[in-house]
């Protein structure tokens, strides 16, 4: 406890206080250095849990490399490991350059200080949109790579000049694999698959979201062996090319009103996570 600050010893004591299920402050989350040992199980939902048992990302492999990796949060499910090495090997099969790989989750997931609001239960990762050559970069140089967005200035559509057949490729194959829950990219690329993809099953998966105009983000269904893991609902039936992605270029979509955060007291991670941060 005196390696502590006095702020982060009223940390703690405010959640011991609290009981099991009180919130940790993303701090703590973020300062765990490896994962709690046992069985891996995701526990919670995307934006509200943790994991047991994570596994770390090798910063690189076959068809990827890892970026930003002081950031630690190259860990995920097993189960997620094997889709980004699943990836990686059918994209490079197809003669793609290596795949830049962003963020996953933290080592015992939790909240995030920055960044995300989702990525807590180590079923989620962002997959750089970035198809240039690639040569084997150091993990410093890897640090402080640009990311460009594929999106027009007006959000309309994909940059008819940066997003080619290959990026739709890539997404489709990301669709396609074992497990995929929904993959979120920027309304303007959804616009631009529907222009060529309209109609097809894979599509449905391809979801708008803010954002999201440099990578794709590819969500994981809850995996076997987490009785306690939350899917998020269904996706609705369709290809998603629809009025709902005409929505996204309104005002209100453009111009989101903010709102204050609902009375009460805030959401409580599952009961089961105060104990994942604690594990030695």
């Amino acid at each position: 406890m005196r390696s502590l600050s006095r702020l982060s010893r009223l940390a703690l004591l405010t959640v011991l206080l609290a009981g099991p299920a009180a919130a940790q402050p993303s701090s703590q989350w973020a300062a765990a250095p490896g994962p709690a040992v046992g069985p891996a199980r995701s526990i919670g939902g995307t934006s509200l849990g943790c994991i047991q048992g994570a596994e770390m990302l090798p910063p690189e492999g076959p068809g990827w490399q890892a970026v930003r990796l002081s950031r630690n949060r190259n860990w995920g499910h097993p189960v997620l490991i094997a889709t980004i090495r699943e990836l990686a090997g059918r994209a490079r099969r197809a003669g793609l350059p290596d795949l830049w790989i962003g963020d996953l989750g933290q080592p015992r997931g939790g909240p995030l200080p920055f960044g995300h609001a989702s990525h807590q239960i180590g079923l989620d990762v962002d997959v750089w949109l970035d198809l240039s050559p690639k040569s084997l970069r150091s993990a410093s140089a890897r640090e402080s790579l640009p990311e460009q967005s594929l999106v027009l200035p007006d959000q309309s559509e994909a940059d008819p000049r940066l997003f080619t057949p290959a990026h739709a490729r890539l997404i489709r194959m990301a669709a396609e694999l074992p497990g995929v829950d929904r993959i979120f990219v920027n309304h303007g690329i959804k616009r631009s698959l529907c222009a060529t993809h309209a109609g097809e099953p894979w599509m449905r998966l391809v979801r708008p979201w803010r954002g999201h105009d440099s990578h794709m983000h590819i969500r994981l269904r809850c995996p076997s062996g987490s009785p306690d893991c939350r899917d998020q609902p269904p996706v609705p039936a369709g290809d998603g090319c629809d009025a709902g992605l005409a929505w996204w270029l309104s005002p209100e979509a453009r111009n989101p009103p903010r709102t204050a955060a609902p009375p009460g007291p805030p959401p409580r991670l599952p009961a089961a996570c105060p104990a994942i941060l604690s594990a030695r």
